[in-house]
């Protein structure tokens, strides 16, 4: 395991950051969706609009729900206030009453404003963020529930998504676990049959889940996936490459820079967790790689871009809430494992950037983004479908556990 030295300035600096991201944290993030998104009765609104509009009939997500879950949960691990469990508590009910289904297993992709099934596909990226609520609930209380429902998932994903023959998970299915043919998580995904994101976000539930369920199957698995990543989906130049078809074939040139850091980190903890000396030895000579690469987009004022297309192709320029919540995360873990010192001056000056054109002072939240050309975007969610507490309170709890 990496170890740093740290100088006196720069661990000051580190304590100062935890002390603003839990005021940002337990102030301005979780408090929006404990009053603004919650039903009165039970579960969650499905969206409100960048201009605070909530939308009464909006399609409720599974990964949001998820990620509402994980969220609260974390945070009451970390720092035991009773409605966080409730908030939490609330998104577990949802998802077991309602995103489960009893039939033919597995959690539905989005539910009607009144709790009924939407879209009843199976998209595995959402099936994993759900393991990952329900896990750190289990790690957060004890709750025997949320570890049964936990393991019932991993069951449904290893059963019907692994590829026995050429490795990894499929992305999609039906109701019933037959093919499908839009496998994309969105619009702007390319339709194919394995993603980056995907196995991304199923290490990140695995490593969760193995931290309260010591599973040889799921040790396997993790170890298989932190392989994929290392074989399959990292490149030369140190990018995650993004879409494959079956045979791990990519014939895609897109940069996802807020991916790369995040992925930096996260493969970083799956080895942390795992506790293989050897495999850790490995991922540890890859970090600063990752990070390096992800440094390609990252802005002289401070924030990373989103993505890019090619070495001639258009660049998306914005910088996106969540991308800069992982910076912060990306840059604060090299420099905790590895103490680089410009990686801490990085997670400080992004931090700032956040502060100044992200976070929403008088509403509440963050912004979804400021555009290229300097301006706050209000087009998109304030919250709803993709636009969840979890990266930019993700951000506060790592750096607050990390510095504690």
């Amino acid at each position: 395991m990496a170890t740093a030295k740290k100088t006196p300035a720069e661990l000051f600096a580190a304590q100062a950051l935890a002390v603003q991201v839990k005021k940002e944290l337990t102030e301005n993030i979780l408090p929006y969706w404990m009053n603004r998104m919650c039903v009165p009765g039970g579960g969650f609104y499905g969206r409100i609009s960048g201009n605070e509009e909530i939308d009464l009939s909006a399609p409720v997500g599974g990964i949001m729900t998820a990620r509402i879950l994980w969220t609260f949960a974390s945070a009451y691990r970390l720092l035991g206030k009773q409605e966080y469990l409730e908030t939490a508590t609330r998104a577990k009910n949802l998802i077991i009453n309602n995103f489960f289904d009893t039939e033919n297993g597995g959690t539905y992709w989005s539910l009607n404003a009144d709790g009924t099934p939407l879209d009843s596909k199976k998209q595995i990226y959402a099936i994993a963020f759900t393991i990952y609520g329900l896990a750190e609930l289990n790690r957060a209380t004890g709750d025997a529930e949320a570890l049964e429902y936990a393991i019932k998932l991993f069951r449904a994903i290893e059963d019907h998504s692994f590829d026995e023959a050429k490795d990894g998970y499929f992305e999609a299915f039906t109701r019933t676990w037959d093919p499908i043919e839009d496998m994309r998580l969105s619009d702007k995904d390319a339709n194919e049959s394995k993603t980056m994101n995907t196995h991304l976000h199923i290490l990140e539930a695995y490593t969760c889940l193995f931290r309260v369920w010591k599973n040889p199957l799921l040790e396997k698995r993790l170890r298989g996936l932190i392989r994929i990543f290392e074989e399959r989906i990292l490149g030369n130049d140190g990018h995650l490459r993004l879409f494959f078809d079956d045979d791990w074939n990519c014939s895609y040139d897109i940069v996802s820079y807020g991916h790369d850091i995040e992925a930096s980190w996260l493969i970083h903890e799956a080895a942390l967790v795992l506790g293989d000396t050897e495999v850790l030895g490995r991922i540890e000579a890859l970090v600063p790689k990752i990070v390096k690469a992800a440094e390609e987009g990252f802005t002289p004022e401070g924030g990373m871009i989103y993505e890019k297309h090619g070495n001639d192709g258009p660049t998306d320029a914005d910088r996106h809430w969540w991308v800069q919540a992982e910076t912060v995360v990306g840059y604060f873990n090299l420099w905790d494992h590895f103490g680089t010192q410009e990686a801490i001056e990085n997670a400080l000056v992004c931090w700032e950037f956040i502060k100044g054109n992200l976070i929403d002072n008088a509403n509440g939240e963050w912004h979804w983004s400021l555009r290229a050309d300097g301006t706050v975007n209000r087009d998109d969610d304030k919250a709803g479908f993709w636009k969840c507490p979890y990266h930019n309170g993700r951000m506060c709890m790592e750096i607050i556990e990390r510095v504690a």
